[in-house]
């Protein structure tokens, strides 16, 4: 695994939507995309996590700004969480956690002394040239989506005056 950094081209990816379309990174050169990796469907915060973004999609969009959310749940469990929740955001399914591991997100972690293997709650913010401009990692999910939006909007600032953006918010 590679520690990703600013400025990095970010690692493509192609993965199944809940309706097992493929859905490639790569194809979303010229607009920024926001993915954020997360551990488990249906949990309380993941939930409240997915909702927030898709909340906010309008202002994702406004921007025609993408927002996929990871995680290594099957494309039914997606399916059935994203109706559940009326969920307007893309999910994406990666059991395989080859994009998980690319990204540095399947990670050792601890919980009541046991140690397991699992998802750190992260988001990138990916530009238009496919590299890397914003690092979130251990993501608290309260006022998470507000900073996302106001680092895209400063990324947008900087990109239309030519300047490199070099700047990771944790």
């Amino acid at each position: 695994m590679t520690d990703l950094t600013i400025g990095m081209p970010a690692p493509d990816f192609c993965l199944p939507d809940i309706d097992e379309h493929m859905v490639c990174l790569a194809e979303e050169r010229g607009v920024f995309v926001v993915i954020y990796f997360y551990p488990k469907d249906n949990s309380s915060g993941c939930t409240l996590e997915a909702r927030t973004f898709s909340d906010a999609m309008e202002m994702f969009a406004r921007d025609n700004t993408p927002v996929f959310g990871i995680s290594p749940d099957s494309i039914a469990s997606h399916r059935r969480v994203s109706e559940k929740q009326q969920l307007t955001i893309t999910l994406l399914s990666d059991p395989e956690h080859l994009v998980l591991e690319a990204y540095g997100v399947w990670v050792q972690k601890k919980m009541y002394g046991r140690e397991y293997m699992g998802v750190e709650r992260s988001t990138f913010i990916i530009d238009p040239d496919g590299k890397i401009a914003a690092i979130w990692r251990k993501v608290k999910v309260k006022g998470h989506v507000e900073e996302v939006l106001a680092r895209l909007e400063e990324l947008r600032g900087e990109g239309r005056q030519g300047q490199a953006v070099s700047q990771t918010r944790q």
